[in-house]
């Protein structure tokens, strides 16, 4: 039940479900999620820290760069219960905002992390 609960503790933040939502596109660096979201590294670092102790995004390193992406098992719920948040999630118009300028970031982006 525990588990249960911190998940859900998780799921329960805005900024948390943003970073979520803008996963669901596919992996991404520190430093892509402070340009879409507009929020110094420290605050975006922290909800990733929480969402990785959850099991939630798993993080690799590339150098210096971290970076994240949804774990491939998600934690307590089966699959079609993440799937359905997920869908609605993506229909928030905060989520369509943040999926639109992660699209314009990376079309603008030159290859390199923070380029």
């Amino acid at each position: 039940m525990k588990k249960l609960a911190q998940t859900f503790k998780a799921l329960s933040d805005e900024t948390r479900l943003r970073i979520l939502a803008l996963l669901t596109q596919g992996e991404l660096c520190v430093c892509d999620l402070m340009a879409i979201l507009q929020l110094p590294q420290s605050t975006v670092s922290r909800h990733l820290a929480y969402l990785r102790n959850t099991a939630l995004v798993a993080d690799r390193r590339e150098g210096v760069w971290m970076y994240y992406r949804l774990e491939d098992q998600l934690p307590i719920m089966q699959d079609q219960s993440w799937q359905n948040l997920f869908d609605q999630l993506l229909t928030q118009q905060q989520a369509d905002a943040d999926l639109a300028e992660l699209n314009r970031y990376l079309a603008e982006k030159e290859g390199s992390c923070c380029g």
